[in-house]
């Protein structure tokens, strides 16, 4: 379990290093250096060889420290979005559709786009709804005890305590 996170920790750091501008220009820089040193090696194929095996070394394991980093990152986003599914109004079987394959993606895809598109011909009747509705519900809030402020946040199921 201790190799895992140290991966993690060095995945993250390789990850952030690697991705900065500085990086960028001394990648750049070494590239001009190689290519100045070309005719001083008669662009021979020890010359070429150099930079090929440097650049797919580096890529090679870069493909795997990226990928850690990615994957990771990729789930604490699906599970903020879960969270937030969880704690409004949106519906909960969104939860873990990244698990479905491309054939059933595509399916809910459609399904959202369809039922988007017939809630675009309400939503001006909604907004103008919520427009008036909109002056009630402040002086509702203003009255309403601290109490079920605080009951709104138990319902959080992910919340630490």
């Amino acid at each position: 379990m201790a190799i895992k996170h140290l991966f993690a920790r060095f995945a993250t750091k390789t990850s952030e290093w690697a991705g900065k501008p500085v990086i960028f220009i001394l990648a750049l820089i070494a590239v001009i250096i190689w290519a100045c040193l070309g005719p001083f090696f008669d662009y021979s194929e020890t010359w070429q060889l150099v930079i090929n095996t440097g650049t797919t070394i580096i890529t090679f394991l870069m493909v795997f420290v990226l990928q850690n980093a990615q994957t990771r990152d990729t789930r604490a986003i699906q599970a903020k979005l879960n969270e937030i599914i969880l704690t409004s109004h949106a519906e909960n079987r969104f939860i873990g559709i990244e698990n479905l394959d491309e054939e059933e993606l595509k399916r809910l895809d459609e399904l959202v786009a369809k039922a988007a598109k017939g809630r675009g011909e309400t939503e001006a009747c909604r907004t103008e709804e919520a427009a008036k509705a909109a002056p009630l519900k402040k002086a509702a809030a203003r009255k309403r005890p601290v109490a079920a402020k605080g009951n709104k946040q138990k319902q959080r199921p992910l919340e630490k305590n």
